[in-house]
């Protein structure tokens, strides 16, 4: 039986490529446990700078496998409340990831899928692609903290409508709703997509670190504390070695030299 995942490291670039594709990469339970594992290793692997999210064959990820739900010989309830448990474990670990988290959406990716792909920092998404919540449709409510991400990148109205009608997101109405970062040719979202971890990577990386601490618990704060943690996360940021080859770079009129 073929791993539910592939993994390459290439030039501090983690490549998660999830690998069922005769189920369109369906989640089951051993996927689930997988890529929340790899995903926690990789938050504080020192040789990890930058992690990109792709499907193997035509689909990103098609959500969960409800066939292979279906035969844990369990009640659906009790079923799902386990596996999400899982698959949070995961969608949290990249919430909390210090470094970027790319989606390279190759294919199809709805339910978990298309929760998953909104969990990542950036999404590029190729032409053919398309996005769909699917969980309304089978009677079920959204999860993988897609109730979170979908209003926050659309507007409470745009993600209600997606809820309730669930049509079909093509590429080019997903770039115009901002719910990608880019859209590119067929078979060229993995290029791109490590093209935008590696240009983050060569950058001052505890910055990004730090301003994405901030800007993904910004809406969890009051003002006044988020300035506060403003205040800190900059002062930080001042005092590292990048931090401080950037200043001298701007009082020298050079380009910074980050390490």
């Amino acid at each position: 039986m073929s791993e539910p995942l592939k993994i390459m490291l290439v030039e501090g670039i983690a490549r998660i490529t999830l690998n069922r594709p005769k189920f369109y990469n369906a989640f089951d339970v051993d996927m689930i446990h997988a890529l929340a594992d790899k995903l926690t290793g990789m938050a504080t692997n020192p040789d990890v700078g930058g992690i990109v999210i792709t499907g193997e064959g035509k689909a990103f990820c098609s959500g969960a496998d409800l066939k292979s739900i279906a035969g844990l010989g369990r009640n659906f309830g009790e079923a799902f409340y386990e596996l999400a448990a899982i698959y949070h474990r995961a969608i949290l670990e990249i919430h909390r990831m210090p470094k970027p988290v790319i989606a390279a959406i190759n294919g199809l990716a709805a339910g978990g899928g298309f929760s998953l792909s909104l969990a990542c920092d950036f999404r590029v998404m190729e032409s053919s692609a398309l996005l769909r919540q699917a969980y309304t449709t089978n009677g079920l409510s959204i999860d993988g903290g897609g109730t979170f991400t979908l209003p926050r990148l659309i507007g409470m109205a745009r993600a209600l409508e997606i809820a309730a009608f669930d049509r079909p997101i093509s590429a080019e109405q997903a770039l115009g709703w901002g719910l990608v970062t880019e859209v590119v040719e067929d078979g060229k979202s993995m290029e791109r997509a490590l093209m935008l971890a590696d240009r983050i990577m060569k950058g001052p990386l505890a910055s990004f670190a730090a301003s994405k601490e901030l800007i993904t618990n910004a809406l969890n704060t009051t003002f006044e504390s988020q300035l506060e943690k403003e205040r800190q996360h900059l002062s930080w940021c001042a005092d590292q070695p990048n931090g401080r080859e950037g200043i001298k770079a701007f009082l020298e009129k050079r380009k910074p030299v980050f390490v």
